[in-house]
């Protein structure tokens, strides 16, 4: 099982080449940097684990730009996003910069994507009806993967429709990057088994972890597609040891997203001890 770090990405983090840098050093598999453009001030959306919205969401950086920093440092370290928000951004600028980090990273890019939790946000940022969401990330990806796969895309769905372009560059990886879909819902399982190269779930949001990833794999396989082929990338929130991280690998997980923890989210001197400590856990992995 591979280990991954998830940051915050705030312009008080460690900068990304320096994070970077030692997450390789130290063995870790993949740095993953998330998304919010900007938070209304007059939100109702509630935040998801309830209480204030923590600070480090305000101050966010671009994640893209963030990983292009962090491979230029790197030879080998996968570079994800944890989690894109596809639909707030325009479909072929967002697939160009796609296709650019991708191949100027040696094919090291992960996309890991999701719905939001913010309604304010994405109406924000885009026309795409929010109550259609799901269809809306189905189509969008899918639209992706045809401008990265063909010499004269076109794509015509219910909500994203274009005739034939030309489009540059490709993505070094056949298809474009993996697309994880961070999902836990019963309609977000769905459409992860049916359509995502990926799951990444949040380990403390499924109260029977081993019967919820058994679940899914039957969904996958309900789907005509191979359970083994759809990675999981566990995202841990619960407190993390070593027994905790080979539990997960016994459940056939193919990596887990650690962090410095939510409560530690306003704290960026803690970020390269915990990377230390954490780093001791790897061999045993």
């Amino acid at each position: 099982m591979h280990l991954g770090f998830s940051s915050m990405n705030t312009a008080d983090d460690p900068e990304p080449a320096q994070l970077a840098r030692t997450l390789e050093d130290a063995g870790f598999e993949s740095l993953w940097y998330g998304e919010h453009s900007h938070i209304p001030v007059a939100r109702t959306t509630p935040y998801p684990p309830g209480g204030d919205l923590p600070e480090p969401y305000k101050k966010m950086m671009d994640p893209y730009v963030s990983l292009m920093a962090a491979a230029a440092a790197t030879e080998t370290l996968k570079l994800g996003t944890g989690i894109a928000l596809l639909m707030e951004r325009e479909l072929f600028s967002q697939a160009k910069t796609i296709g650019t980090l991708d191949r100027l990273s040696g094919g090291r890019l992960l996309i890991g994507c999701g719905v939001g939790w913010n309604e304010e946000e994405f109406v924000n940022a885009t026309s795409l009806p929010w109550r259609r969401r799901y269809l809306a990330l189905k189509e969008l990806v899918a639209a992706q993967r045809v401008l990265f796969t063909d010499a004269e895309p076109e794509f015509h769905g219910e909500l994203i429709d274009f005739d034939k372009v030309w489009f540059e560059p490709k993505p070094i990886q056949d298809g474009g990057p993996p697309v994880i879909f961070g999902a836990m819902g019963p309609l977000g399982l769905r459409h992860t088994a049916e359509w995502a190269d990926g799951w990444m779930p949040v380990d403390v949001a499924m109260p029977d972890i081993a019967q919820n990833i058994a679940d899914f794999r039957q969904q996958v396989s309900d789907f005509g597609r191979d359970p083994d082929k759809v990675e999981i990338t566990l995202v841990v929130m619960a407190p993390v040891t070593a027994d905790l991280l080979k539990s997960y690998r016994d459940l056939g997980i193919h990596r887990c997203n650690i962090g410095v923890g939510m409560e530690n989210w306003d704290k960026p001197e803690i970020v390269m001890p915990i990377i230390e400590k954490f780093a001791r856990l790897i061999p045993e992995l």
